[in-house]
């Protein structure tokens, strides 16, 4: 039961009057905030500065025998493909570095299934109703991708140790429609939570019941580890190996959040079957990767070491916004049991419920206090949150004295609308 609902009316309406004076003095001052998207800071960006004198007009452009300066090789150079490799420890033969988003290969993953299908199956276009699982709260670019191709995506559950895997498997074992699940499986977007062992053995143990059902795994925070205290998830390639199965698994990362975010590199790697067929249908399309950007890359990075070397420094710049947003969360809520939020080790986003009916009017008012978050909905299937709770914070890219303006008008505005609940319903 939250402070609020054991409040009587008049309490309610002296609250809400004192909260709405306090927002009319926040809209007054102008406030232009944005907390919308999971964007790098300056601050981080500017780590990356370094690479760009890792190549020269004076340059060997050459990498392993591969020239880094003309056509072919569209499967990335060897050095990208094994650091990649490395990074998600991985044989470098299953790996395709091209590009520099992994939505983007995601896809053009999934209309390949959708055109020409998979593993010699009919295209998912001609197969009639195909369905896409989609753990709840998550990531709305994913969702955005199966539902451009007329694919029903369903909401699953998400726990506090990953998808509600008894779901899951009763629909991907029992129901042939079901082609893929989409999957954030370290510092899951938006609740940070990272798969457990048990849930990853169990989706590598996965009998799906159609022969051209895919994991989508997209592990695009897998070395974002905020400090000391980092989470460990199972390698779904050791898993699936351990269960004996073969053939079920994309997986995809690249360095978006680690150097600068329009200009990295992506990498897919499957099955040697899988990726040969990925291979064929991205031929069509993709002469040649974007090799100079790779070639600096690895140049600047050298190896997983040099990685997580380079990630401790955006660690040290995002710890304090992560502690900022527990801090005044807890000290602004924490006692008035009207919201619960994540406490993620890693990761790019906060998750936040507010009271049932909430979640629209909070991001409505918020912005007309001139802060923007992410839109109500966005963490579910088409933007439809069934109890309008959920809130993605992204604290990563303002300032910190903007992200500490940015959450005091959040908990007072949380506050006003959990008020106006409360009194509507006393």
């Amino acid at each position: 039961m939250s402070a609020y609902t054991t409040m009587g009316a008049e309490a309610l309406d002296a609250l809400i009057a004192q909260l709405e004076q306090e927002a009319d003095a926040v809209r007054a001052r102008g406030l232009k905030l944005d907390m919308a998207r999971g964007k790098p800071s300056v601050e981080q960006t500017d780590l990356a500065r370094p690479m760009l004198d890792m190549l020269t007009s004076t340059s060997s452009l050459v990498d392993e025998g591969v020239p880094a300066d003309n056509y072919g090789f569209p499967d990335g150079l060897p050095s990208a493909r094994r650091l990649a490799a490395e990074l998600l420890g991985v044989d470098a033969a299953n790996v395709v570095v091209s590009g520099s988003s992994s939505l983007n290969l995601m896809h053009d993953t999934v209309v390949n299934a959708y055109t020409h299908g998979i593993g010699g199956n009919v295209p998912w276009c001609v197969q009639g109703e195909v369905k896409f699982l989609c753990p709840c709260p998550g990531y709305d670019r994913h969702f955005a991708v199966t539902e451009r191709y007329g694919i029903t995506n369903v909401p699953i559950e998400m726990r506090a140790d990953g998808p509600n895997m008894d779901e899951v498997e009763r629909l991907v074992e029992g129901d042939p429609t079901v082609k893929g699940i989409w999957c954030v499986p370290k510092y899951a977007n938006p609740t940070g939570i990272t798969y457990s062992d048990e849930v990853v053995r169990r989706f590598a143990a996965l009998k799906p019941a159609a022969p051209d059902f895919r994991i989508f795994w997209d592990n695009a925070y897998v070395v974002h580890d905020l400090g000391e205290q980092a989470d460990e998830l199972l390698n779904i390639f050791d898993a699936l190996e351990q269960a004996g199965a073969t053939d079920l698994v994309y997986e995809f990362a690249s360095t978006a959040k680690v150097t600068f975010p329009s200009s990295g590199m992506a990498f897919v790697t499957a099955s040697p079957s899988d990726i040969a067929e990925l291979r064929a249908a991205f031929a069509i399309e993709r002469v040649s990767p974007e090799k100079i950007s790779q070639l600096a890359h690895v140049r600047f990075l050298r190896d997983v070491d040099g990685i997580r070397a380079h990630m401790a420094k955006h660690a040290k710049i995002l710890r304090p916004r992560f502690n900022l947003v527990q801090r005044k969360l807890e000290e602004g809520l924490g006692d008035l049991g009207i919201a619960t939020w994540t406490k993620p080790r890693g990761g790019y986003f906060v998750s936040f419920d507010g009271p049932e009916g909430s979640a629209k009017a909070i991001v409505a008012l918020m912005a007309d206090l001139g802060v923007t978050l992410t839109g109500a909905g966005a963490t579910w299937p088409y933007g439809k949150d069934p109890k309008d709770t959920n809130i993605r914070i992204a604290p990563t890219f303002p300032s910190l004295a903007d992200l500490d303006a940015a959450l005091d008008v959040f908990v007072l505005v949380v506050k006003l609308v959990s008020a106006r609940l409360a009194r509507a319903q006393a």
